[in-house]
């Protein structure tokens, strides 16, 4: 299944990407280069040639690639800005523990060499009264993280000696 099957192409004159046989290719006036369906860069970069240097405009070169105008205008900002590798697509969500920050981490472990009876709510209680907010739950995971959780203690096995 291609990635980009929702590309169209159109008889409104010449098109930098084309489809020919489920083959995905960069086309020239003297021949073409396939590109990779998942190939992100290339895409975006075909599309604002399209729109910027052919003349297909930002509205249909963003629908022909499956992106909305205001996208294709995020995505040309980038490129203006960072060249090709500002095409790159990022990843999403957090970059890093803002809750369980190294000093977060380090005063959880404290509280438990202090008193390793101390529940995980107790700890987080204590953080957040001194302005470190953090959800019980992610006490508990550093705990587990560092294998600071109670240890039970094991019970021998009663022996079973036979008695005649």
């Amino acid at each position: 299944m291609w990635l980009f099957e929702h590309i169209h192409l159109t008889s409104e004159g010449y098109h930098m990407i084309t489809i020919d046989n489920g083959v995905l290719s960069l086309e020239g006036p003297k021949g073409s280069i396939p590109v990779k369906e998942d190939d992100e860069i290339t895409l975006k970069l075909a599309m604002l040639f399209e729109g910027q240097c052919e003349g297909l405009g930002p509205v249909k070169a963003a629908d022909k690639f499956g992106y909305t105008r205001q996208r294709y205008y995020q995505v040309l900002r980038q490129f203006l800005e960072n060249g090709a590798k500002g095409l790159k697509g990022s990843k999403r969500g957090p970059k890093g523990n803002y809750r369980r920050t190294y000093e977060v981490v380090r005063q959880i472990i404290r509280y438990k060499f202090l008193d390793p009876k101390m529940s995980p709510d107790g700890i987080a209680q204590k953080l957040n009264q001194h302005g470190f907010p953090i959800a019980i739950r992610s006490v508990e995971r550093v705990i587990s993280d560092y294998g600071l959780q109670k240890k039970t203690p094991s019970v021998p096995a009663p022996d079973r000696a036979d008695s005649d």
